[in-house]
Protein backbone atom coordinates (compact mmCIF):
# COMPACT_ATOMS: atom_id res chain seq x y z
CA UNK A 1 0.00 0.00 0.00
CA UNK A 2 3.00 2.43 0.47
CA UNK A 3 4.26 1.47 -3.10
CA UNK A 4 0.02 2.10 -4.19
CA UNK A 5 0.20 6.01 -2.54
CA UNK A 6 3.47 6.78 -3.66
CA UNK A 7 2.50 5.72 -7.46
CA UNK A 8 -0.50 7.94 -6.78
CA UNK A 9 1.35 10.89 -5.44
CA UNK A 10 4.10 11.23 -8.56
CA UNK A 11 0.72 10.94 -10.92
CA UNK A 12 -0.89 13.42 -8.95
CA UNK A 13 1.64 15.86 -9.31
CA UNK A 14 2.75 15.35 -12.83
CA UNK A 15 -0.34 15.13 -14.14
CA UNK A 16 -0.83 12.19 -15.43
CA UNK A 17 -4.02 9.91 -16.34
CA UNK A 18 -4.61 7.41 -14.56
CA UNK A 19 -6.50 4.50 -15.78
CA UNK A 20 -7.12 0.55 -14.21
CA UNK A 21 -7.28 -2.66 -15.88
CA UNK A 22 -8.44 -6.21 -14.77
CA UNK A 23 -7.58 -9.70 -16.31
CA UNK A 24 -10.30 -12.20 -16.38
CA UNK A 25 -9.64 -15.67 -14.87
CA UNK A 26 -6.13 -14.35 -14.35
CA UNK A 27 -5.05 -18.14 -12.84
CA UNK A 28 -5.99 -19.89 -15.81
CA UNK A 29 -3.05 -17.90 -18.17
CA UNK A 30 0.19 -19.01 -16.26
CA UNK A 31 1.97 -21.83 -18.30
CA UNK A 32 2.57 -24.82 -15.74
CA UNK A 33 6.37 -26.27 -15.61
CA UNK A 34 5.88 -29.04 -12.42
CA UNK A 35 4.70 -32.42 -13.44
CA UNK A 36 1.42 -32.16 -11.56
CA UNK A 37 -2.28 -34.69 -11.42
CA UNK A 38 -5.52 -34.27 -10.87
CA UNK A 39 -8.42 -36.87 -10.49
CA UNK A 40 -11.25 -36.85 -13.55
CA UNK A 41 -13.53 -33.54 -12.52
CA UNK A 42 -17.32 -35.05 -10.92
CA UNK A 43 -19.85 -36.13 -13.68
CA UNK A 44 -17.19 -36.76 -16.51
CA UNK A 45 -17.23 -40.28 -17.86
CA UNK A 46 -13.53 -41.38 -18.53
CA UNK A 47 -13.40 -44.63 -21.30
CA UNK A 48 -10.39 -46.14 -18.96
CA UNK A 49 -11.16 -46.11 -15.16
CA UNK A 50 -8.41 -45.54 -12.69
CA UNK A 51 -6.91 -43.19 -15.22
CA UNK A 52 -5.55 -39.22 -13.53
CA UNK A 53 -5.05 -35.85 -16.36
CA UNK A 54 -2.08 -34.47 -16.32
CA UNK A 55 -2.27 -30.44 -16.00
CA UNK A 56 -1.03 -28.48 -19.06
CA UNK A 57 -1.83 -25.30 -17.73
CA UNK A 58 -2.41 -23.64 -14.15
CA UNK A 59 -5.80 -23.58 -12.30
CA UNK A 60 -7.26 -21.93 -9.50
CA UNK A 61 -6.04 -23.98 -6.47
CA UNK A 62 -2.94 -24.73 -6.70
CA UNK A 63 -0.35 -23.74 -5.30
CA UNK A 64 1.88 -22.84 -8.59
CA UNK A 65 -1.05 -20.57 -9.78
CA UNK A 66 -0.12 -17.04 -8.38
CA UNK A 67 3.37 -17.44 -9.56
CA UNK A 68 2.89 -18.94 -13.11
CA UNK A 69 0.50 -15.96 -13.78
CA UNK A 70 2.91 -13.59 -12.73
CA UNK A 71 5.95 -14.95 -14.49
CA UNK A 72 3.20 -15.10 -17.60
CA UNK A 73 2.19 -11.30 -17.30
CA UNK A 74 6.10 -10.62 -16.10
CA UNK A 75 7.15 -11.80 -19.71
CA UNK A 76 4.31 -9.57 -21.73
CA UNK A 77 5.13 -6.63 -19.87
CA UNK A 78 9.02 -7.21 -20.69
CA UNK A 79 8.56 -8.17 -23.98
CA UNK A 80 6.66 -4.71 -24.41
CA UNK A 81 9.76 -2.65 -22.78
CA UNK A 82 9.02 -2.48 -19.34
CA UNK A 83 11.81 -2.61 -16.49
CA UNK A 84 10.99 -4.52 -13.08
CA UNK A 85 11.75 -2.51 -10.54
CA UNK A 86 14.14 -4.10 -7.52
CA UNK A 87 12.14 -1.67 -4.60
CA UNK A 88 8.79 -3.10 -5.70
CA UNK A 89 8.68 -6.17 -7.92
CA UNK A 90 4.84 -5.62 -8.62
CA UNK A 91 6.27 -2.36 -9.89
CA UNK A 92 7.32 -1.88 -13.94
CA UNK A 93 8.27 1.48 -15.74
CA UNK A 94 9.06 2.19 -19.30
CA UNK A 95 11.10 5.12 -20.70
CA UNK A 96 11.49 6.10 -24.66
CA UNK A 97 12.96 9.24 -24.66
CA UNK A 98 10.02 11.56 -23.10
CA UNK A 99 7.44 8.64 -22.70
CA UNK A 100 7.38 7.11 -19.65
CA UNK A 101 4.53 4.78 -18.62
CA UNK A 102 4.40 3.16 -15.69
CA UNK A 103 2.32 -0.16 -14.15
CA UNK A 104 1.45 -1.34 -10.79
CA UNK A 105 0.08 -4.69 -10.36
CA UNK A 106 -1.81 -6.77 -7.61
CA UNK A 107 -2.79 -10.09 -8.77
CA UNK A 108 -5.33 -9.19 -11.42
CA UNK A 109 -5.46 -5.95 -11.34
CA UNK A 110 -3.24 -3.14 -12.97
CA UNK A 111 -2.89 0.58 -12.71
CA UNK A 112 -1.49 2.09 -15.42
CA UNK A 113 -0.33 5.38 -15.77
CA UNK A 114 1.72 8.17 -17.89
CA UNK A 115 2.49 10.92 -19.92
CA UNK A 116 0.76 10.25 -22.97
CA UNK A 117 -2.94 9.27 -23.41
CA UNK A 118 -2.39 7.47 -27.04
CA UNK A 119 0.55 5.32 -25.79
CA UNK A 120 -1.80 4.10 -22.79
CA UNK A 121 -4.70 3.14 -25.51
CA UNK A 122 -1.79 1.08 -27.41
CA UNK A 123 -0.14 -0.12 -24.09
CA UNK A 124 -3.61 -1.07 -23.49
CA UNK A 125 -4.84 -2.72 -26.73
CA UNK A 126 -1.30 -5.02 -26.28
CA UNK A 127 -2.40 -6.26 -23.38
CA UNK A 128 -5.69 -7.35 -24.56
CA UNK A 129 -3.97 -9.03 -27.07
CA UNK A 130 -2.04 -11.01 -24.66
CA UNK A 131 -4.79 -11.98 -22.32
CA UNK A 132 -8.56 -11.62 -21.46
CA UNK A 133 -8.63 -8.31 -20.14
CA UNK A 134 -11.73 -5.43 -18.89
CA UNK A 135 -10.85 -2.41 -19.13
CA UNK A 136 -12.31 -0.09 -16.52
CA UNK A 137 -11.36 3.36 -17.72
CA UNK A 138 -10.29 6.04 -15.36
CA UNK A 139 -9.13 4.93 -12.18
CA UNK A 140 -11.78 5.10 -9.18
CA UNK A 141 -11.94 2.18 -7.61
CA UNK A 142 -8.98 -0.06 -6.29
CA UNK A 143 -9.00 -2.54 -3.54
CA UNK A 144 -11.63 -0.98 -1.66
CA UNK A 145 -9.72 2.36 -1.66
CA UNK A 146 -12.40 4.46 -3.75
CA UNK A 147 -10.40 7.43 -5.48
CA UNK A 148 -11.43 10.73 -6.78
CA UNK A 149 -9.62 12.98 -8.52
CA UNK A 150 -9.14 16.85 -8.52
CA UNK A 151 -6.87 19.94 -9.29
CA UNK A 152 -6.06 19.75 -5.86
CA UNK A 153 -4.82 16.10 -5.90
CA UNK A 154 -6.05 12.86 -5.31
CA UNK A 155 -8.39 11.77 -2.42
CA UNK A 156 -8.29 8.25 -0.38
CA UNK A 157 -11.05 6.96 1.54
CA UNK A 158 -12.69 3.19 2.34
CA UNK A 159 -16.30 5.09 3.78
CA UNK A 160 -18.14 1.89 2.14
CA UNK A 161 -15.94 -0.18 3.48
CA UNK A 162 -16.15 1.94 7.13
CA UNK A 163 -19.83 2.02 6.85
CA UNK A 164 -19.83 -2.07 6.23
CA UNK A 165 -17.65 -2.71 9.70
CA UNK A 166 -20.43 -0.37 11.60
CA UNK A 167 -23.35 -2.14 9.93
CA UNK A 168 -21.92 -5.43 10.56
CA UNK A 169 -21.31 -5.24 14.45
CA UNK A 170 -24.70 -3.42 14.74
CA UNK A 171 -23.58 0.03 15.77
CA UNK A 172 -25.04 2.06 13.13
CA UNK A 173 -27.24 3.49 15.64
CA UNK A 174 -24.65 4.05 18.13
CA UNK A 175 -23.44 7.26 19.70
CA UNK A 176 -20.05 8.57 18.19
CA UNK A 177 -16.62 8.80 20.69
CA UNK A 178 -14.35 11.42 19.93
CA UNK A 179 -11.36 8.98 20.29
CA UNK A 180 -10.55 5.21 19.30
CA UNK A 181 -9.01 3.98 22.96
CA UNK A 182 -8.98 5.17 25.87
CA UNK A 183 -6.00 7.49 26.45
CA UNK A 184 -4.97 6.28 30.24
CA UNK A 185 -6.23 1.90 28.80
CA UNK A 186 -4.40 -1.17 30.20
CA UNK A 187 -5.64 -3.39 27.71
CA UNK A 188 -2.38 -5.66 28.45
CA UNK A 189 -2.72 -6.17 31.77
CA UNK A 190 -6.86 -6.89 31.28
CA UNK A 191 -7.98 -9.74 33.50
CA UNK A 192 -11.71 -10.16 32.02
CA UNK A 193 -13.20 -13.17 30.97
CA UNK A 194 -12.15 -14.64 27.42
CA UNK A 195 -14.94 -14.22 25.05
CA UNK A 196 -16.68 -17.41 24.20
CA UNK A 197 -16.29 -16.85 20.21
CA UNK A 198 -13.53 -15.13 19.82
CA UNK A 199 -13.45 -15.26 15.82
CA UNK A 200 -15.97 -12.22 15.85
CA UNK A 201 -13.16 -10.37 17.36
CA UNK A 202 -10.54 -11.61 15.10
CA UNK A 203 -12.87 -10.93 11.93
CA UNK A 204 -13.39 -7.15 13.54
CA UNK A 205 -9.50 -6.32 14.08
CA UNK A 206 -8.54 -7.73 10.91
CA UNK A 207 -10.85 -5.56 8.80
CA UNK A 208 -9.58 -2.32 11.22
CA UNK A 209 -6.43 -3.36 9.87
CA UNK A 210 -7.20 -2.70 6.43
CA UNK A 211 -9.34 0.14 7.08
CA UNK A 212 -5.85 1.66 8.24
CA UNK A 213 -4.60 1.76 5.13
CA UNK A 214 -6.32 5.18 4.73
CA UNK A 215 -7.07 6.07 8.69
CA UNK A 216 -3.45 7.06 10.01
CA UNK A 217 -5.25 7.95 13.30
CA UNK A 218 -6.28 3.92 13.22
CA UNK A 219 -2.90 2.80 13.54
CA UNK A 220 -2.11 2.94 17.40
CA UNK A 221 -5.46 1.24 18.21
CA UNK A 222 -4.97 -1.26 16.03
CA UNK A 223 -1.53 -2.21 17.15
CA UNK A 224 -2.95 -2.44 20.41
CA UNK A 225 -6.00 -4.48 19.55
CA UNK A 226 -4.12 -7.07 17.29
CA UNK A 227 -1.47 -8.50 20.33
CA UNK A 228 -4.95 -10.57 21.83
CA UNK A 229 -6.14 -12.36 18.66
CA UNK A 230 -5.26 -15.40 20.67
CA UNK A 231 -6.98 -15.48 23.76
CA UNK A 232 -9.12 -12.21 23.42
CA UNK A 233 -10.75 -10.47 26.74
CA UNK A 234 -14.08 -8.68 27.32
CA UNK A 235 -11.55 -5.90 28.16
CA UNK A 236 -10.23 -6.21 24.70
CA UNK A 237 -13.99 -6.52 22.54
CA UNK A 238 -15.07 -3.27 24.15
CA UNK A 239 -11.64 -1.60 23.24
CA UNK A 240 -12.74 -2.92 19.43
CA UNK A 241 -16.68 -1.50 19.93
CA UNK A 242 -14.98 1.46 21.00
CA UNK A 243 -12.86 1.98 18.09
CA UNK A 244 -16.50 1.59 15.81
CA UNK A 245 -18.53 3.89 18.07
CA UNK A 246 -15.34 6.35 16.89
CA UNK A 247 -15.99 5.35 13.41
CA UNK A 248 -19.49 6.44 12.91
CA UNK A 249 -18.52 9.77 13.58
CA UNK A 250 -16.11 10.59 10.87
CA UNK A 251 -16.61 6.94 8.17
CA UNK A 252 -15.38 8.85 5.02
CA UNK A 253 -12.60 10.29 6.45
CA UNK A 254 -9.38 9.46 4.19
CA UNK A 255 -6.08 10.94 2.79
CA UNK A 256 -5.66 13.80 0.38
CA UNK A 257 -2.37 13.24 -1.64
CA UNK A 258 -1.61 17.10 -2.94
CA UNK A 259 -0.74 17.86 -6.86
CA UNK A 260 1.25 20.32 -5.44
CA UNK A 261 4.07 18.19 -3.91
CA UNK A 262 7.24 18.90 -4.33
CA UNK A 263 8.45 15.43 -4.19
CA UNK A 264 10.94 15.32 -1.21
CA UNK A 265 10.97 12.92 1.43
CA UNK A 266 10.68 14.41 4.77
CA UNK A 267 10.21 11.43 7.83
CA UNK A 268 9.08 11.97 11.48
CA UNK A 269 10.01 9.56 14.20
CA UNK A 270 8.93 9.02 17.56
CA UNK A 271 9.23 6.31 20.38
CA UNK A 272 7.13 5.44 23.87
CA UNK A 273 10.09 4.38 26.30
CA UNK A 274 8.98 0.45 27.78
CA UNK A 275 5.68 0.99 27.17
CA UNK A 276 4.74 -2.88 27.13
CA UNK A 277 4.08 -3.79 30.50
CA UNK A 278 4.49 -7.02 29.93
CA UNK A 279 7.97 -7.04 28.15
CA UNK A 280 9.42 -3.46 28.77
CA UNK A 281 10.01 -2.94 25.28
CA UNK A 282 9.58 0.25 23.67
CA UNK A 283 7.27 1.09 20.95
CA UNK A 284 8.65 2.94 17.24
CA UNK A 285 6.28 4.99 15.29
CA UNK A 286 7.21 6.98 12.27
CA UNK A 287 5.52 8.74 9.30
CA UNK A 288 6.95 9.98 5.78
CA UNK A 289 5.64 12.25 3.90
CA UNK A 290 6.69 13.31 0.20
CA UNK A 291 5.88 16.89 -0.08
CA UNK A 292 2.68 17.40 1.79
CA UNK A 293 1.54 13.76 0.94
CA UNK A 294 1.38 11.09 3.54
CA UNK A 295 2.77 7.81 2.00
CA UNK A 296 4.47 5.61 4.59
CA UNK A 297 3.81 5.03 8.38
CA UNK A 298 4.22 2.51 11.03
CA UNK A 299 3.32 1.44 14.62
CA UNK A 300 5.62 -1.24 15.75
CA UNK A 301 7.16 -2.60 19.12
CA UNK A 302 10.88 -2.27 18.83
CA UNK A 303 12.66 -6.31 19.19
CA UNK A 304 14.85 -5.45 21.75
CA UNK A 305 14.28 -3.66 25.73
CA UNK A 306 16.25 -0.37 24.99
CA UNK A 307 17.98 0.73 28.49
CA UNK A 308 17.42 4.61 27.89
CA UNK A 309 14.93 6.80 26.08
CA UNK A 310 17.76 8.28 23.73
CA UNK A 311 18.58 4.64 22.98
CA UNK A 312 14.75 3.98 21.91
CA UNK A 313 14.51 7.10 19.76
CA UNK A 314 17.62 6.22 18.27
CA UNK A 315 16.90 2.91 17.41
CA UNK A 316 13.02 4.27 15.89
CA UNK A 317 15.66 6.74 13.69
CA UNK A 318 17.01 3.88 12.41
CA UNK A 319 14.37 2.42 11.25
CA UNK A 320 12.54 5.47 9.61
CA UNK A 321 16.17 5.88 7.54
CA UNK A 322 15.58 2.29 6.55
CA UNK A 323 12.21 2.84 5.37
CA UNK A 324 13.61 6.48 3.93
CA UNK A 325 16.66 4.95 1.66
CA UNK A 326 13.56 1.87 0.45
CA UNK A 327 11.55 5.24 -0.49
CA UNK A 328 14.09 6.49 -2.54
CA UNK A 329 15.13 3.84 -4.73
CA UNK A 330 10.98 3.05 -5.19
CA UNK A 331 11.06 6.99 -6.55
CA UNK A 332 14.27 6.68 -8.52
CA UNK A 333 12.28 3.64 -10.60
CA UNK A 334 9.45 6.09 -11.18
CA UNK A 335 12.01 8.46 -13.28
CA UNK A 336 12.25 11.05 -9.86
CA UNK A 337 16.46 11.79 -8.44
CA UNK A 338 16.67 12.91 -4.88
CA UNK A 339 20.07 14.88 -5.46
CA UNK A 340 19.06 16.92 -1.86
CA UNK A 341 19.32 14.83 1.52
CA UNK A 342 16.43 13.56 3.01
CA UNK A 343 15.25 15.27 6.42
CA UNK A 344 14.14 13.40 9.71
CA UNK A 345 12.57 15.14 12.34
CA UNK A 346 13.21 13.87 16.21
CA UNK A 347 12.02 15.21 19.46
CA UNK A 348 14.76 13.53 21.35
CA UNK A 349 18.13 15.83 22.07
CA UNK A 350 19.60 12.82 23.15
CA UNK A 351 19.12 10.63 20.17
CA UNK A 352 20.26 13.33 18.04
CA UNK A 353 23.30 13.88 19.39
CA UNK A 354 24.01 10.24 19.41
CA UNK A 355 23.45 10.11 15.76
CA UNK A 356 25.53 13.60 14.93
CA UNK A 357 28.79 12.49 17.29
CA UNK A 358 30.89 9.31 17.24
CA UNK A 359 31.68 9.88 20.74
CA UNK A 360 31.73 6.24 22.47
CA UNK A 361 30.47 6.29 26.46
CA UNK A 362 28.68 4.41 28.99
CA UNK A 363 25.27 5.12 26.78
CA UNK A 364 25.82 3.97 23.47
CA UNK A 365 28.13 1.26 23.90
CA UNK A 366 25.64 -1.23 24.54
CA UNK A 367 23.66 -0.26 21.06
CA UNK A 368 23.97 -2.51 18.22
CA UNK A 369 26.53 -1.29 15.63
CA UNK A 370 23.61 -1.76 12.58
CA UNK A 371 21.93 1.23 14.47
CA UNK A 372 24.71 3.42 13.71
CA UNK A 373 23.91 3.27 9.96
CA UNK A 374 22.36 7.13 10.62
CA UNK A 375 25.27 8.54 12.04
CA UNK A 376 26.76 6.50 8.63
CA UNK A 377 24.18 8.61 6.68
CA UNK A 378 24.22 12.13 8.24
CA UNK A 379 27.81 12.15 7.42
CA UNK A 380 27.32 11.24 3.78
CA UNK A 381 24.88 14.17 3.71
CA UNK A 382 22.05 11.37 2.90
CA UNK A 383 20.28 12.51 5.69
CA UNK A 384 19.75 15.52 7.85
CA UNK A 385 18.20 15.69 11.46
CA UNK A 386 16.15 18.10 12.61
CA UNK A 387 14.94 18.67 16.05
CA UNK A 388 10.75 19.14 16.71
CA UNK A 389 9.03 19.94 20.01
CA UNK A 390 7.18 16.71 21.34
CA UNK A 391 3.84 18.68 20.79
CA UNK A 392 4.67 19.58 17.11
CA UNK A 393 5.84 16.07 16.58
CA UNK A 394 3.50 13.98 13.89
CA UNK A 395 4.56 10.78 15.06
CA UNK A 396 2.84 11.20 18.39
CA UNK A 397 -0.20 10.03 17.41
CA UNK A 398 0.99 6.48 16.08
CA UNK A 399 2.76 5.88 19.67
CA UNK A 400 -0.07 6.90 22.35
CA UNK A 401 -3.56 6.93 22.94
CA UNK A 402 -4.79 10.74 22.18
CA UNK A 403 -7.39 12.71 23.09
CA UNK A 404 -10.16 14.11 20.83
CA UNK A 405 -8.35 17.17 20.49
CA UNK A 406 -4.92 16.42 20.09
CA UNK A 407 -6.06 13.59 17.55
CA UNK A 408 -7.78 16.44 15.38
CA UNK A 409 -4.98 18.62 15.48
CA UNK A 410 -2.82 15.97 14.10
CA UNK A 411 -5.11 14.86 11.22
CA UNK A 412 -5.05 18.30 9.88
CA UNK A 413 -0.89 18.29 9.76
CA UNK A 414 -0.93 14.37 8.27
CA UNK A 415 -3.15 15.02 5.63
CA UNK A 416 -6.30 13.35 6.45
CA UNK A 417 -9.32 14.97 5.10
CA UNK A 418 -13.55 14.33 5.54
CA UNK A 419 -15.19 15.88 2.73
CA UNK A 420 -18.71 14.44 3.84
CA UNK A 421 -18.04 16.63 7.03
CA UNK A 422 -20.63 19.58 6.78
CA UNK A 423 -18.49 22.82 6.54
Amino acid sequence: MVTVRTFLVVAATRNWELHQMDVHNAFLHGDLNEEVYMKMPPGFNSMAPGKVCRLRKSLYGLKQAPRCWFAKLVGALKQYGFQQSYSDYSLFTLQRGSLQLNVLVYVDDLIISGNDGDSIKTFKQYLSSCFHMKDLGVLKYFLGLEVARSSIGIFLCQRKYALDIISEVGLLGGKPIGSPLDPNHRLSLATGTLLSDPECYRRLVGRLIYLSVTRPDLSYSVHILAQFMQNPRQDHWDAALRVVHYLKGNPGQGILLRADCDLQLYGWCDFDWASCPLTRRSLTGWFIQLGNSPISRKTKKQHTVSRSSAEAEYRSMASTLCELQWLKGLLKCLGIVHSRPMKVYCDSQAALHIAANPVFHERTKHIEVDCHFVRDAILRNILVTSYVPTYAQLADIFTKALGKQQIDYFLGKLGARNPYAPP
